[in-house]
């Protein structure tokens, strides 16, 4: 029987990660409490937040199949709660569960601003464009009371190195101010993630991120701004979203979008059986044929974490999804120019060894 969700929640359970041999946690004490008083119904889960003190603050990574080589997270976790977020198995490291924990029990990172300085004034640092939203979201509600993201955007805009954003909140815009002036100089673009028009859908594959419709909207006042605006369909998740794909294309289009892209639902370690118990809570009447569907395009199995493929698919249902999306693309208008950044106008931030010779 599948565990009834938590209100405003994505993830159905809180099981801990075997990796490290964790202790299993299915629920936590407060729930098992107020169950009975709530006839069955589990109590709101509470964000809590604990502040991490990293060493350095630019991940760097080697993925041949990735267009950035260096990335920034001012947090972990993410209380938007995407029940595929392929960053939940990130949680086992600290003794959390990818489940629940991951959207409710969150870290950030206040030193990030500092460290970013820091790192960028290193000898010998050569810039190429620094990517936020590649593991958990810059811009989730927490942002809002920390504006790490914002502090961080800041020092590449003194030191006018470039960025890409990626991200489903509208809250990006808060900061045009900063992006608007960095684009003009070809130094920014962002990315908004938008994966099913469907307002209920969307509320249980990514219950505390803003409704699609803002989304879009984010996208046209990017654009307006003279922001490069794309359109992130990630991920297509069959039988649930792929339906959307060719209309999210034609509103991309329209909200003046300079390109979309799309990859495959990928269901890596701990996400795969969270991803099964959120099927059979909200979509038990298609549970099997999606999964059926993404392990035809995965090999066989729940996920290929092979680089390439990982990305793209492989089968006659990727192949199929490939073609409705080119089409679509054309049809819309959409070229999808590649993303392309400035690197020559960086200056190291001041304090920097050499300043005292300007």
């Amino acid at each position: 029987m599948a565990k009834r969700p938590r209100p405003v929640r994505g993830a159905t359970l809180n099981a801990a990660s075997t990796r490290f041999n964790l202790p299993q946690t299915e629920a936590d004490g407060d729930w098992l409490d107020a169950r009975t008083d709530l006839d069955g119904e589990p109590p709101p889960l509470r964000t809590s937040v604990t502040i991490e003190q990293p060493r350095t603050i630019i991940t760097r990574n080697r993925s041949p199949d990735i267009g950035f080589d260096r990335s920034i997270n001012p947090y972990r976790g993410c209380e938007h709660g995407c029940i595929y977020c392929f960053a939940r198995p990130t949680h086992a490291y600290h003794d959390l569960s990818p489940g629940l924990d991951f959207e409710s029990r969150l870290f950030a990172k206040p030193d990030a601003p500092h460290l970013l300085r820091s790192e960028l004034a290193k000898p010998g640092y050569r810039a190429q464009p620094i990517a936020f939203g590649t593991n958990t979201d810059p811009y989730q509600p927490i942002e809002g009371q920390y504006g790490i993201t914002r502090d961080c955007i800041a020092v590449l805009a003194e030191t006018r190195h470039p960025l890409t954003i990626t991200t489903k909140s509208d809250r990006v815009v808060r900061d045009l101010d900063l992006i608007a002036p960095m684009a003009a100089q070809g130094l920014a673009a962002v990315a908004l993630s938008v994966t099913s028009l469907d307002p209920r859908i969307a509320m249980t594959l990514e219950p505390r991120a803003p409704a699609p419709e803002r989304r879009l909207t984010a996208v046209r006042r990017l654009a307006d701004a003279g922001v490069p605006a794309y359109v992130s369909i990630a991920p297509v998740v069959p039988a649930i979203t792929d339906g959307d794909l060719e209309h999210i294309i034609e509103r991309a289009a329209e909200s003046g979008a300079r390109g979309c892209f799309f990859i495959p639902v990928r269901l890596p370690f701990e996400v795969a059986p969270l991803f099964r118990a959120w099927l059979d809570a909200h979509f038990p009447d298609r549970a099997g044929k999606v999964m059926a569907t993404i392990q035809s395009l995965r090999g066989g199995k729940d996920n290929d974490p092979d680089f390439f493929t990982r990305m793209r698919g492989q089968g006659p249902w990727a192949e199929l999804i490939r073609r409705r999306f080119q089409i679509a693309c054309r049809r819309a208008g959409l070229a999808n120019e590649r993303i392309a950044l400035r690197t020559d106008l960086f200056k190291p931030p001041r304090g920097a060894q050499g300043d005292l010779f300007d």
